[in-house]
């Protein structure tokens, strides 16, 4: 009877350490399933990473065409600029444009007249120039009514020129504050309104040419080409 009565208290004990094992083995298992479903803090390779992350935008490269384009159109003070002389033969008179002491512009002048030789002044990095007479030290300029004058001071928009090199090879010169004028000549080399004035027209064609007599700024780019005599050396044969 004794026996029996320890049995059963033997059993009752072994059922509530196995209830307390089962119950601590479910709390350990949700415990730790629950750290990894739902990590309060993230993990050190992740912190770094999100750390070292930079933001990504959507900035467009800068557009250097647009930069060209708008930095031609301003007059360069900063750089030096580049000079050159020539005299300008119009397509229609048949002469040259020259600038006279009375401030007046017209195209009369023979090849080598003093005052036919041009002093051509870059305005900026792009075609845009200033032309004053290398005689009379008058810049061409144009008036509101398109008609072509000299003036002391050629700094005014109105006294720069855009060149433009046509298919013809011949050059055009239009006037950087009146937009479509250009300069023109008549066939006795009157100068034209620049209001009447297209691109298309022999009135507004030049062409370039070096005065009378003036040597190039680079004489030996001009040179005739010489042949280089080296002595002859026997061909050897092949073996």
């Amino acid at each position: 009877m004794f026996s029996s009565e320890k049995d059963r208290g033997g059993d009752r004990g072994s059922l509530k350490s196995l209830r307390l094992r089962h119950l601590l083995f479910l709390a350990v298992f949700r415990g730790h399933h629950s750290i990894r479903c739902h990590p309060q803090h993230p993990p050190q390779s992740d912190q770094l990473f999100a750390s070292s992350a930079l933001p990504v935008t959507n900035q467009s490269p800068p557009n250097f065409t647009q930069h060209v384009s708008e930095q031609s159109k301003v007059t360069d003070r900063t750089s030096r600029r580049l000079i050159r002389i020539y005299q300008l033969y119009s397509r229609t008179s048949g002469k040259h444009v020259q600038v006279l002491p009375n401030k007046k512009i017209n195209a009369m002048a023979e090849d080598g007249d003093a005052h036919a030789k041009l002093i051509v002044e870059t305005d900026t990095f792009g075609s845009r120039v200033r032309i004053r007479g290398a005689e009379t030290d008058l810049y061409i300029c144009m008036n509101k009514r398109g008609k072509l004058i000299g003036k002391k001071n050629g700094q005014g928009r109105d006294c720069i020129f855009t060149e433009i090199v046509l298919e013809n090879n011949y050059t055009a010169l239009k006037n950087v504050r009146y937009e479509g004028w250009y300069m023109a000549f008549t066939r006795r080399g009157r100068p034209r309104k620049g209001s009447r004035t297209r691109q298309h027209q022999r009135e507004v064609h030049f062409m370039k040419r070096l005065p009378k007599g003036h040597q190039p700024t680079h004489p030996s780019h001009h040179r005739p080409f010489d042949f280089i005599h080296y002595p002859f050396s026997q061909r050897t044969k092949r073996t």
